[in-house]
């Protein structure tokens, strides 16, 4: 599930600012409030990858347990260590790849390579078009695709534009650029699940790829215009 992070995506703005780019967002447990516009499903995605919601599933059958055996409700209320375990079992075996080899063997090398280059020239590509959009001929423009860890689950993306000039800060972006990356990252030879397995089998969650606008030949400025048009 791709969602697009911006200033006009986001209820809570203030949880975007940075002192840095790229600035990463799930490895920090930054919570972010999608705008009404997003759907449910991604929604309730984005909070599934907080730890506490996961963490009252994980212990659900110890209240079931209580039901059943009421009994039995103080020393089953009074054993963290099982309930330790449990969310620990849950994390690390259910919803993760633990081990370095079978993360590894999501994808061979090659494989790995070709998409991280189509993904490095699809998110030129589409820098490209944003800069000319906005005719800048200065700066630099950092596209910015951090994915959850979470392996056996639907994945979840966030991609932004980032700037460090005047200051570190994420961009702000048109529906019309929101729409870009959301359909120019990604596609048939590059899909969001194929991106996944790359970075879980290389521990590499987020990826960042720079822009300098100066560099941005007349040639390639007329053909994002044209392509814009």
């Amino acid at each position: 599930m791709i969602f697009v992070v911006s200033p006009s995506t986001v209820l809570n703005r203030a949880a975007l600012e940075t002192r840095r780019v790229p600035k990463p967002i799930l490895d920090r447990n930054i919570t972010l409030i999608p705008r009404r516009e997003a759907r449910l499903g991604l929604r309730l995605r984005m909070i599934f990858e907080h730890g506490l919601l996961r963490y009252l599933i994980a212990l659900i059958p110890f209240p079931i347990a209580i039901a059943i055996w009421p009994h039995l409700a103080l020393p089953i209320a009074q054993a963290p260590l099982p309930m330790f375990i449990l969310i620990f079992f849950v994390e690390t075996r259910l919803l993760a790849i633990p081990s370095q080899e079978a993360r590894r063997a999501l994808i061979g090398e090659t494989e790995a390579a070709r998409g991280l280059d189509r993904f490095r020239l699809a998110a030129g590509d589409a820098l490209t078009r944003i800069a000319t959009g906005r005719r800048m001929t200065s700066g630099t423009l950092t596209l910015v695709v951090e994915q959850s860890a979470m392996a056996r689950i639907t994945p979840l993306t966030l991609i932004s534009v980032q700037v460090e000039e005047p200051q570190p800060e994420i961009l702000d972006l048109s529906a019309e650029e929101r729409a870009l990356l959301r359909e120019g990252v990604f596609g048939d030879e590059l899909t969001e699940q194929l991106l996944h397995r790359i970075n879980l089998s290389q521990s590499e969650m987020l990826r960042a790829v720079p822009l300098d606008t100066r560099t941005i030949s007349a040639h390639a400025r007329l053909e994002a215009m044209a392509a814009g048009a």
